[in-house]
């Protein structure tokens, strides 16, 4: 991984090998004080690490500092158009702010945003998709194309150096999964600022996951990315679990790794419904270590093909065969197969 600028954001630190960290956006009024603390303190629970709102008028940035107050999790005011929004936000106590300097106006009001975010040691996320390029960038590249929103990002990063301010995030987003993870990589190569990633707009949980998954994961793989937010047309808890799964799968983190088979007709029990209850039984398990856990439909995928498992289960008839690292331990029946392996587990972890 490319060794970025760090940068601080509240008690979080993004960029230089810290910790990936996971975002996602309130779809409250912001005004709404107990509306918006509330999905907050969700955001939080679910294991949010930064967590952005709009401020979209000045009854918004009014409610910035009780939630500074009553929340702990670092606060992103995400800013279009007005400077002055982002000036009172900054004012108030939020903790980065999420901006295009294109849209905020000319270089005067720009350089207003920077003095004030300066002297607060504020960063600014510059945040640039399809529809908030400038419209020069758009017609020399022939539309909102990766090249166009990476060099749309750059020239605003210039902007923010010239007004002697680099406590900067970049991010460049779309709607099309290649145009982003393209756009991110040509801004991986050309600067050392921390990126913010994501698709944006992806639509609903099912579709947007998957897209999500790839664009994020391409990232991730290849060593780009500080922190992501996984956008979706739903409830903001789901984006948090989304992106977990996302870091999860790409190997980042602890957690507990199933693998199951996708069933044949050697599968002798009914093998999904008990993934499905060992899925629900270990998701609030929470634990640094990674520890993979399979759960087979027979035996020759079983202790053989799983074998590098920590733990697993291979399903016979009416019964599975309990082993570890490949080994086989003893034989259970079916309806304890699933409380056998939650209890292996957390005699794992506590070992």
């Amino acid at each position: 991984m490319k060794n970025t600028k760090v940068i601080k954001i509240g008690n979080i630190s993004i960029g230089g090998g810290s910790p990936i960290a996971i975002q996602s956006m309130t779809n409250t009024k912001t005004a709404d004080k107990n509306a918006t603390l509330a999905q907050i303190k969700s955001l939080s629970a679910a294991g949010c690490d930064i967590v952005r709102f709009t401020v979209n008028d000045i009854e918004a940035a009014e409610a910035i500092p009780y939630y500074v107050e009553n929340s702990s999790i670092p606060l992103v005011a995400d800013i279009h158009f007005d400077y002055k929004l982002a000036l009172a936000a900054a004012e108030r106590g939020i903790n980065k702010i999420r901006i295009n300097p294109g849209n905020i106006g000319d270089k005067g009001n720009i350089k207003k945003v920077a003095n004030v975010c300066r002297a607060r040691n504020i960063p600014i996320r510059i945040g640039i998709n399809g529809g908030s390029a400038e419209k020069e960038v758009l017609a020399k590249y022939g539309g909102p194309t990766a090249e166009a929103l990476a060099e749309s990002a750059l020239n605003n990063a210039k902007m923010l150096e010239e007004c002697d301010f680099d406590n900067i995030v970049l991010s460049v987003k779309s709607s099309d999964v290649k145009t982003m993870v393209d756009a991110a990589r040509i801004l991986h190569e050309r600067c050392n600022y921390p990126l913010h990633i994501g698709v944006t707009e992806t639509g609903d949980v099912r579709r947007g996951s998957i897209k999500s998954a790839i664009g994020i994961g391409a990232l991730l793989l290849d060593g780009i990315g500080d922190t992501v937010r996984v956008s979706l047309t739903e409830d903001p808890m789901l984006e948090v679990g989304a992106a977990k799964d996302i870091l999860f799968c790409c190997g980042i983190g602890g957690g507990i790794n199933i693998v199951s088979c996708p069933t044949c007709g050697r599968t002798q029990s009914d093998v999904i419904p008990l993934v499905a209850e060992l899925e629900r039984a270990t998701r609030s398990i929470n634990t640094a270590r990674r520890l993979t856990v399979a759960l087979m439909g027979c035996a020759v995928n079983g202790p053989g093909e799983a074998k590098h498992a920590d733990i697993g289960v291979a399903c016979g008839n009416k019964e599975g065969l309990l082993f570890r690292k490949g080994e086989i331990i003893k034989k259970i029946p079916q309806e304890e197969i699933v409380s056998t392996l939650v209890k292996e587990i957390k005699e794992m972890l506590n070992a």
